[in-house]
């Protein structure tokens, strides 16, 4: 499928969908309209993941910055994001796909909220793919939430001992691999406050192409790089 090695996927990928806004622009669209095209976009790479069997996908779709974005856009987008969860849901249920939050939900609207919930809790048994949304989402202060519950654990007694295994499962993504692969779109060299714990020895991929036009074809690339790379994790290249 796909004319890849298997043997050579990774077992998470995450992605920081970037450049929606700009692809709106260079066809003199409203900053949204590059948004509703990115939708496309994560179908695409949502249904190779799926048939692919990598067991998780984590896609940055609204970081904590972004509050800051004017208040017609936001609202926008959090309409996109309802709309988007009502026309997938039919899609996870038959495909086996997990929806998982991660980031702060309490952020979000009433409403907002509670459909989240439903559908994390309607796809909660499906087991061959875990699709993390990451919305509301700060690297930092995931690391300092994982501190705080940690600092109360070990005031109740509940941990002795303090490694990176005790500290990692406080982490929204606690029960999962970190990412082996991160795909960047829109040319951007930076990680942006995304999974800065998880992201220790994951290959970065980079590429120029916008969000919305980011499809299956440029997925499959990314996919194939990674498969040529060789990954030592500190240790020496052996001959």
């Amino acid at each position: 499928m796909h004319s890849l090695d298997h043997e050579k996927l990774p077992a998470h990928v995450a992605i920081i969908m970037d450049g929606n806004g700009r692809w709106a622009k260079l066809r003199n669209l409203p900053r949204i309209e590059g948004h509703i095209a990115g939708v496309e976009s994560v179908r695409d790479v949502v249904t190779i993941t799926r048939e692919l069997r990598i067991p998780y996908l984590t896609l940055y779709a609204f970081s904590k910055e972004n509050w800051v974005r004017p208040k017609d856009e936001v609202r926008k987008l959090l309409e996109l994001l309802g709309i988007y969860l009502d026309k997938e849901l039919p899609l996870m249920l038959e495909k086996g796909i997990r929806f998982n939050v991660i980031g702060e939900k309490a952020d979000f609207p009433g409403t907002l909220q509670a459909k989240l919930v439903e559908v994390m809790k309607k796809t909660a048994r499906n087991r061959d793919l875990v699709l993390n949304l990451a919305l509301s989402y700060s690297g930092r202060k995931e690391i300092l939430n994982a501190v705080t519950r940690l600092i109360e654990d070990v005031k109740k007694g509940v941990v002795k001992r303090i490694d990176e295994r005790v500290f990692r499962k406080r982490l929204y993504t606690g029960s999962m691999p970190d990412p082996d692969l991160l795909i960047r779109t829109s040319g951007e060299m930076r990680l942006s406050n995304f999974l800065l714990w998880q992201m220790a020895y994951t290959e970065i991929y980079v590429t120029d192409t916008f969000w919305p036009d980011f499809k299956g074809d440029q997925y499959v690339a990314a996919l194939r790089e990674f498969g040529r790379r060789e990954r030592r994790f500190g240790r020496v290249k052996e001959d």
